[in-house]
């Protein structure tokens, strides 16, 4: 086994030569990297090559790309691949397609060449490294033949990094504590679904309570005092020895949207599991508790109330909530009661402000920014305010065919021209403002009948919330003179009010100076995603650690990822984070 030790003590020559096949065919790239050593980890050594890659010119890049061969193509079938590429196809049994799976990869690579003149490039042992099915590679595989092609390059370079993260790996014997069993816990709680097909995880149904035993036990198993509060919130408390002390707060949710990806939400629980049974394991006590909340509902998918579990321990909880219905007409508060649930000490759940230290959350980030930059962690500055609405608009049905254009009432043309009117004005200021519908329906709508209504949702974030409430304003203004010149009846209903939620810059600056001891890049990102530090922020100073996201940084999506690699360093950085913790000092 090759040592970085060996690598560093070694003339240029050695390096080179120990590094060859990290990647394809480029032996540029650690003759460029030589120059840097002594690298005092294995990390600062995969940074460097990082870097090497990325200052390089867009030719010497697209050259890397192209000495990459075809997933099952000629080269393999003439068994005259790299030793590395070979053991990567076969790990996912490319060497053993079907007839209809070697045709449909055959036919891949042939649209795939024709469109961007590279072939494409992915790494098939996985986020996990035990390798891609044959399925889900030929379902990349067409999805990403959509892409445009700047963006197929970018995330080819993505690609031959994870290829090359891995084979480091093995060349180096690199270890993983913590990362391979949260990803498979997270695989093992995504086997518990509402549905067949998917992951759906929604508030008190049999699946979401399954999921909060399993999680119960595996704090227990971490050394943890555990309960399971009156909305259903999993609180396991790791304690300290020491007399009179506080609590540090960490955790996200266990609930899920529906189809959902593995890990937004369930990272953040069982990451910090994880780190505290290492603790446990080796006997080390906090000087202050530290105190897991698996939140039982963030996302409001069954009774549309977002953030019950973090409200509840937050004293906001709405009691009237508990009069929602979900689809079916079961109340929130029959559902409670079926589960065994006191609604009556919710109260109870209330955390106080004296007792606590922070809450730091750990979540995937979902979205791109981290992807891009090659970053696998990045601590957030603040989370996004949201103002939601829901727009009726009301014109008038007419025939298709014998009303002129100019004297219709099209309530749907109306909604198609905000549509594009909220696009251009968050657009336009190149900042953290965003604006969404994602809701657009014509009710009762014919092929042949004029819209004579429309409706549609309003989405507006931003992490300033002068910049959020200029452009509402905008937006809402905008509406009244599209419908006035259009004499369309228009209705607006406030939905959510949210303001933005600054993070403590005393709680990030102990994760940035936690992610320097790990030898990690400092990196600061807003989240344009709501969270539950934000109802956690009303009680507590708060923070958040972000783990990259791949595809594309997608989310809310069965194509949801993160890898082995960067969840093991999210829980290094956490547990170096957790030991080197110092209260805030007024």
């Amino acid at each position: 086994m090759t040592t970085l030790s060996d690598l560093n003590a070694g003339d240029q020559a050695s390096f080179v030569a120990h590094l060859l096949a990290i990647y394809e065919h480029s032996p540029w790239i650690p003759q460029r990297a030589a120059a840097q050593r002594p690298f005092a980890s294995e990390m600062a050594l995969r940074l460097a090559l990082q870097a090497v890659v990325r200052s390089a010119t867009p030719d010497e890049q697209l050259g890397l790309i192209r000495a990459h061969p075809q997933l099952a193509g000629k080269a393999a079938i003439a068994g005259q691949l790299m030793g590395e590429s070979a053991q990567e196809q076969a790990k996912s049994g490319l060497n053993h397609c079907s007839a209809g799976e070697f045709a449909a990869l055959q036919r891949l690579n042939g649209d795939y060449s024709a469109k961007f003149g590279f072939p494409f490039i992915l790494a098939v042992r996985g986020p996990d490294g035990a390798g891609l099915t044959r399925q889900s590679i030929i379902a990349t595989f067409a999805r990403r033949l959509k892409q445009q092609p700047a963006d197929e390059i970018s995330e080819c370079l993505r690609q031959i990094h994870r290829i090359a993260e891995l084979r480091l790996n093995d060349l180096l014997g690199s270890t993983f504590e913590f990362g391979p069993a949260i990803m498979q816990r997270s695989e093992f709680l995504a086997a518990w679904s509402d549905t067949r097909d998917d992951l759906t995880c929604a508030y008190m149904t049999a699946a979401h309570r399954k999921t909060a035993a399993q999680l119960a036990n595996w704090m227990h198993e971490a050394g943890m005092t555990v309960h399971v509060d009156a909305v259903g919130n999993v609180v396991g408390r790791y304690l300290s020895a020491l007399p009179g002390a506080k609590t540090l707060m960490t955790g996200s949710h266990y609930d899920t949207v529906r189809d959902a990806g593995k890990y937004d939400g369930r990272l953040g629980i069982l990451l910090p599991i994880a780190v505290v049974s290492h603790l446990h394991g080796r006997h080390e006590k906090l000087p202050f508790h530290v105190e897991i909340i698996a939140f039982a509902d963030e996302e409001g998918v069954r009774f549309k109330s977002t953030f019950l579990g973090s409200h509840a321990l937050s004293g906001h909880f709405d009691l009237s909530f508990l009069e929602h219905t979900d689809d079916a007409g079961i109340t929130m508060r029959e559902a409670l009661t079926a589960a065994g649930h006191d609604i009556a000490a919710i109260g109870a759940s209330a955390r106080k402000r004296e007792d606590l230290l922070g809450f730091v959350e750990v979540h995937i980030e979902q979205g791109p920014v981290l992807l891009e930059r090659d970053l696998a962690l990045g601590v957030v500055t603040s989370i996004a305010g949201s103002s939601r609405f829901l727009v009726e608009l009301t014109g008038l049905a007419s025939h298709a065919g014998t009303t002129p254009m100019t004297m219709r009432k099209d309530a749907a043309a109306a909604g198609a021209e905000i549509v594009l009117m909220l696009e251009h004005r968050c657009a336009s200021r190149g900042d953290s403002l965003v604006g969404t519908v994602g809701q657009l329906q014509v009710p009762n709508g014919s092929v042949n009948v004029i819209p004579g209504a429309c409706k549609l949702s309003l989405d507006i974030r931003a992490a300033d919330d002068a910049v959020r409430l200029a452009a509402v304003a905008d937006v809402l203004d905008a509406i009244a003179a599209i419908c006035a010149r259009r004499h369309i009846d228009f209705s607006i209903q406030p939905v959510v009010a949210t303001g933005a939620t600054a993070c403590a810059p005393w709680l990030m600056q102990q994760l940035i100076r936690a992610l320097d001891r790990c030898g990690l890049p400092r990196f600061e990102l807003a989240s344009g995603a709501g969270h539950d530090a934000m109802a956690m922020a009303t009680i507590t100073d708060v923070a958040m650690l972000f783990t990259r996201c791949g595809n594309g940084g997608i989310s809310h999506n069965r194509l949801e990822t993160v890898t082995t690699d960067d969840v093991d360093l999210a829980a290094r950085v956490l547990l170096d984070f957790l030991r080197q913790f110092r209260p805030h000092t007024a």
